[in-house]
């Protein structure tokens, strides 16, 4: 019976392990890192959350019509351990942000790579297309 009991425990806690790590996701099967955009606006929200941080912004297309954008960005611990902390970024922030598009098409989603401010500053997030193909 015991032995039975700590084969259920195991399955059990094998299971909780694999099951979070089988839902993640590569950044390749939902972006696509040979077609890259930019855009200028104002940050709208910012989501510090996990597994995936996530801002928003503002933007004005061609018409001057509102634009809302989507981007991903890494997890808050790995970009705290790069150096990247939620104070650098606020509400009302002038920024224009490059990011790879969506592979789906979604024309207002993207995965960010860089951050570069009014004031002249960047943030740099990630890796370059060259280290995908590796």
């Amino acid at each position: 019976m015991r032995t039975h009991f700590l084969s259920v425990c195991s399955l059990m806690l094998a299971l909780l392990v694999a099951v979070p790590l089988l839902a993640h996701h590569s950044i390749t099967a939902e972006f696509d890192t040979s077609k890259s955009f930019t855009v200028k606006g104002t940050l709208t929200k910012i989501e510090w959350v996990n597994p995936h941080a996530y801002v928003y912004l503002d933007a004005k297309d061609e018409n001057g019509a509102t634009v809302s954008y989507s981007f991903e960005t890494g997890p808050p611990g790995n970009l705290r351990r790069s150096g990247v902390l939620r104070t650098m970024f606020a509400v009302g922030d002038s920024v224009t942000i490059d990011a790879w598009a969506a592979k789906d098409g979604t024309k207002h989603l993207g995965l960010v790579k860089a951050f570069h401010f009014a004031d002249g500053h960047s943030v740099v997030m990630g890796k370059e297309q060259k280290d995908f193909e590796k």
